[in-house]
């Protein structure tokens, strides 16, 4: 079985297009779910990609070495409305990868109503969106807790069987392999019946506009290559699971392949993802740094202009 996931997934690797000849794209992108998006084109290049931890992001900003950036949109934008970074949003890939978990029998949204809820990175956009998603959908917890991480949250809810937890793929599925006792709420079903919008923009591919002036065609290149690896994730799991594991974005193919599913992961143009982008931003606009992003912080093709 694992020859055969082995050839499938290089069979698949020489059918993706490849990059415009000449020009190797340097990209950088935190670890974890946004990592996967384009792991299928890191497996295949891997000298062009670079992983880094997600505290890490800002200073790929200000270096401008990359020419692409896989990073949490409202950190692009906020370091954009601050003048510390020219890169511009050229699509967004993930819409979501957070959940409610818990032990607890029969857990359901209703659940939380009246309940303790512990959620991580207080003062996040992340944050932000739970706060409103459970408001919007009349579930009022009696207490909200905030750790760290979703690592901590992850901790909570395996040794705590009376916890409600807001965690993240990978390591939900990762704490649910350990305990089968865990079950999940998918923040984006809340989210969606709060908005109307098929999961939130989380975490986008950034362009640097460098790399638009000196290649602009080159570019628009990579950027179909980027949309045929993020629709992978959707189409051929198994082969983005054993490209993830190939360039250490997640640990293992068992993991990985039940992960990738939950990650929300679409790769949805900037021009198009723009409404989605403003809904997500108009939660908490102090995380994008005060007000909704300009027309200049969305790339535009030269053929769209």
């Amino acid at each position: 079985m694992k020859r055969i996931l082995a050839l499938v997934f290089m069979l698949t690797m020489l059918m993706l297009p490849a990059a415009a000849e000449g020009y190797a794209f340097k990209v950088s992108s935190p670890n974890g779910a946004p990592g996967i998006a384009l792991a299928v084109l890191a497996a295949k290049a891997p000298e062009q990609y670079t992983y880094v931890a997600a505290e890490a992001i800002t200073a790929e900003f200000a270096s401008a070495k990359a020419d692409f950036i896989i990073a949490p949109i409202n950190a692009g934008a906020k370091l954009y409305k601050a003048g510390k970074s020219a890169y511009q949003l050229a699509a967004v890939v993930t819409w979501g990868n957070l959940y409610f978990a818990s032990q607890k029998e029969n857990f359901a949204p209703e659940t939380m109503n009246g309940a303790k809820v512990t959620l991580f990175g207080e003062n996040t956009i992340n944050a932000a969106v739970a706060l409103y998603s459970l408001e919007k959908n009349g579930i009022t917890p009696s207490e909200v807790e905030y750790l760290a991480g979703a690592a901590n949250t992850q901790s909570l809810l395996l040794t705590d069987p009376n916890a409600i937890v807001l965690t993240a793929e990978p390591a939900l599925t990762a704490a649910s392999m350990k305990n089968e006792k865990i079950t999940a709420v998918a923040l984006n079903e809340l989210y969606k019946a709060a908005s109307g919008h098929d999961g939130y923009a989380q975490a986008g591919l950034f362009v640097n506009p460098a790399a638009v002036q000196a290649q602009p065609e080159a570019v628009a290149e990579f950027l179909k290559e980027a949309a045929a690896a993020v629709a992978l994730c959707e189409t051929d799991v198994p082969t983005v699971a054993e490209a993830a594991v190939a360039v250490g974005v997640l640990p293992n193919v068992k993991v990985a392949a039940k992960a990738i599913p939950g990650c929300a992961l679409r790769f949805v143009s900037a021009q198009e993802a723009r409404p989605m982008v403003e809904q997500t931003a108009s939660i908490d606009l102090a995380q994008f740094g005060g007000a909704l992003p300009d027309d200049g912080f969305y790339y535009v093709p030269a053929a769209e202009k």
